[in-house]
């Protein structure tokens, strides 16, 4: 044993649960003013051995293949940015294999026993957590290759400098799509469910033809007024819908390890799907003339399930803390206020009101789903301790 170094002894049924041995190397760490025992996972590691072959083979055959398309094209010289230029094969290639590689290491990883995520994951929202990393791809990669064009404006390289920068692009989007493939938990999923809201809308806000959108209302930028179809704002709204599905049925599914046939816990877990649901409607109605009527209805319904979770949250969601209950009425009376402000003050524009509360509203509901995610981990360390004492 090196100096420093402890040994840490668990119960044996816990060990063989997790396969684990004498020599598993396992760290304390103190998380929320807890003492957590985490496993130093070899998925952690990554970046050596065999894992680093794919992504890196991946991208220096991707180059080759640049390099051979530019030559049947008679290209001689590459522009950075533009119609068939760098930035588009390393948004377009870049983005499909480095989706390819996430899915197919995602699914490798579900049989890594320290990897509770991906084994509690359903087919069913396999789709919907692929194509969400693919879309952080596209954007990411859209606003540094925009970044590079305003940098160096006008820049033209020949196709073998070309090729090596594609080949360094397509490497680091592989190794990252890798990493986030053996590292991807819930804290992760929900801040891509969070980049996914905020990159969209922004991209809505900057694509719309109107400069003046704000003066009309938020849903403004989901109709064809704004743009050539509105498309950006109203996907961005039904693909954050799924993307929150996929994460309380993933959840709730861990839940009831520690919560079996809760009728309280089945309550929320429909308010909370019916609630994603009607966000993705929101998007599937745009507020255009033909479909004004039930954009609005929707629109409202969503604000009546948040409603209804932040007052029932305190007999639905088990061993709930003062300290949420009381922010959640907070958010409560501040919805309830900006409500009156806006209808019957008319201090508020349509547009200031709906951005305020859709930050309230999103804020406090990724706050529920951190608590629930809190439960899991609770019940997982109670499970232990009580097997240890059993023993």
């Amino acid at each position: 044993m090196k100096k420093d170094e402890y040994q840490l002894k668990l119960p044996a049924d816990v060990s063989d649960q997790l396969k684990l041995d004498q020599d598993t190397p396992v760290k304390l760490v103190v998380k929320r003013d807890r003492l957590v025992v985490q496993f130093a996972e070899p998925r952690l590691q990554i970046f050596q051995g065999r894992v680093l072959v794919w992504p890196l083979a991946l991208a220096l055959l991707s180059a080759i293949g640049y390099f051979i398309y530019c030559l049947s094209q008679g290209l001689h010289a590459v522009r950075l940015v533009g119609d068939n230029s760098l930035a588009t094969g390393i948004i377009v290639i870049g983005t499909v294999v480095g989706t390819l590689l996430f899915a197919g290491f995602f699914i490798r990883d579900r049989n890594n026993p320290h990897n509770h995520f991906t084994q509690n994951i359903y087919w069913r929202n396999f789709p919907v957590i692929v194509l969400s990393f693919a879309l952080i791809v596209v954007l990411m990669l859209s606003g540094s290759m925009w970044l590079l064009g305003t940098l160096f404006k006008g820049a033209i390289f020949d196709i073998f400098t070309a090729s090596v920068i594609f080949m360094v692009f397509s490497a680091v989007v592989n190794l990252v799509m890798v990493y986030f493939a053996l590292m991807v938990d819930v804290g992760v999923l929900t801040t891509v469910l969070t980049l996914v809201i905020i990159s969209g809308v922004v991209i809505a806000m900057a694509v719309n033809n109107q400069r003046y959108w704000w003066q009309h209302n938020l849903s403004f930028l989901g109709t064809n007024n704004a743009s050539s179809s509105g498309w950006q704002f109203n996907a961005t709204l039904i693909f954050a819908a799924l993307l929150m599905i996929a994460l309380i049925d993933y959840l709730f599914v861990s839940l009831q390890e520690f919560f079996p046939k809760s009728r309280r816990l089945l309550v929320l877990r429909i308010l909370l799907t019916l609630t994603a649901v009607d966000l993705g409607l929101v998007g599937v109605f745009p507020n255009n003339v033909s479909s004004h009527a039930l954009h609005d209805q929707v629109a409202t319904f969503l604000v009546y399930l948040i409603m209804a979770l932040i007052v029932g949250v305190r007999w639905l969601l088990p061993r709930v803390t003062q300290e949420f209950l009381y922010l959640s009425y907070g958010v409560g009376a501040a919805l309830f206020v900006a409500e009156v402000l806006f209808r019957w003050v008319g201090y508020f524009s349509l547009t200031a009101f709906e951005m305020m509360a859709f930050v309230l509203a999103f804020g406090w509901l990724l706050m529920l789903l951190d608590r629930i995610e809190n439960l899991i981990n609770t019940g997982t360390a109670g499970e232990i301790v009580q097997n240890r004492e059993n023993n």
